[in-house]
């Protein structure tokens, strides 16, 4: 068989947006690895470097910004003839920036989208996520039906619920001709991902190897969140891909993970706080600017419901490979070592680079660029 013919196991041309993240670095190279022809859209593409990310090299990679309009001509020379558009761009930080987190996020997803639907691309896969759910109401596990109203004090999960409602809109436009897909995974992990944490959870000036010797974790004992890895992530992209497949998809692994887990994983003890009183320390932290990650995420990590992945097992035949807790422990391990990737994204993160950056660019939370 032709693999460029049509079929199951046909080649196809896929462009990728965010494809240097955390996310897009695994379904990169889950893609490649396939035979796939992959494009690469994000606003820093990697250069060639040595030990980069996997596939990386086998990508054409394009510059776009998807905060305004200006993106619109590289979206649509680069849709042309393109099978599946794989939507995976959204901003962290700056976070005291929500306008252009806003406008990357939910304004980004209306440029791809609305391009890919007029560039006549059969087939958007939309990355969203467990945060586009309204909060739980009970414990047990809920399947893509569930409302998505989000939760409205976090940013970003109001960001993900507005980009899924602007999809519920171009879907109806569409009528059918292009394919809509949405991927809403757990929190989404991975050794290399660390230094790209750290530089949004942990203070700039507090270095990685501190996290090896928290004697004492306050948190919350009813933390109950539920994690997947980067690669399991990717496998159901191409399993998307391959088979056309449309609608919501939920992504996580069983069980979920609780405090104690997270204490454990840390060899700490840990000390019960309430979730109010951690979001007041957060929320102070972060109005002082001493650390990128806003209140919303308290908010969020004990608010969004448990879900069952039941419909991405049974129609797309997707089984993680990797565990929870061992999902935990790699990105624990990340964060202490301060792993990277071959990617700007992903880039090394040490204090003196912290303090290098502020004194070129000024503080994090002031600068232009998502």
């Amino acid at each position: 068989m032709n693999p460029w013919e049509d079929g199951p196991d046909r080649r196809r041309h896929v462009v990728v947006t965010g494809a240097s993240g955390n996310v897009g670095r695994s379904v990169v190279a889950e893609l490649t690895a396939a035979g796939h022809r992959v494009t690469g859209l994000c606003r820093r593409p990697p250069g060639p470097v040595p030990g980069g990310d996997p596939g990386a090299d086998r990508v054409a990679w394009r510059a776009v910004d998807l905060t305004d309009d200006g993106a619109l001509p590289v979206l649509r020379s680069t849709f042309a003839e393109t099978d599946a558009v794989v939507h995976l761009a959204w901003g962290f930080q700056p976070s005291h920036r929500l306008d252009l987190l806003e406008e990357l996020g939910v304004g980004g997803t209306r440029r791809v989208a609305q391009t890919a639907l007029e560039a006549g691309v059969p087939h958007l896969v939309h990355m969203s996520s467990v945060g586009v759910y309204s909060p739980r109401t009970s414990d047990e596990p809920v399947d893509e039906s569930y409302p998505r109203e989000g939760v409205p004090t976090s940013p970003y999960s109001r960001h993900k619920a507005a980009a899924e409602r602007l999809l519920d809109g171009l879907e109806q436009v569409a009528g059918g001709a292009t394919t809509i897909t949405r991927l809403r995974p757990g929190i989404v992990g991975q050794r290399v991902a660390g230094s790209a944490l750290l530089r949004y959870a942990v203070p700039g000036l507090v270095p990685a190897w501190v996290l090896g010797f928290v004697p004492v974790l306050p948190i919350d004992r009813r933390l109950e969140v539920q994690l997947v890895h980067a690669e399991d992530v990717a496998d159901a992209v191409r399993r998307v891909v391959e088979t056309g497949a449309g609608g919501a998809f939920n992504l996580v692994t069983a069980p979920p993970i609780t405090a104690a887990d997270v204490a454990a994983a840390l060899d700490a003890t840990p000390v019960h706080v309430p979730a109010a009183a951690l979001r007041a320390v957060v929320s102070g932290a972060w109005k002082a600017r001493v650390e990128q990650l806003d209140p919303g995420w308290i908010d969020l990590a004990w608010s969004v419901p448990l879900l069952s992945s039941a419909r991405a097992t049974d129609e797309l035949g997707w089984h993680p490979r990797h565990q929870g807790h061992a999902v935990l422990d790699e990105v624990v391990e990340g964060l202490v070592t301060a792993a990277s990737g071959g990617s700007p994204v992903l880039r090394p993160r040490t204090v003196l680079g912290t303090v290098r950056a502020a004194l070129h660019d000024g503080p994090v939370h002031r600068r232009a660029a998502p």
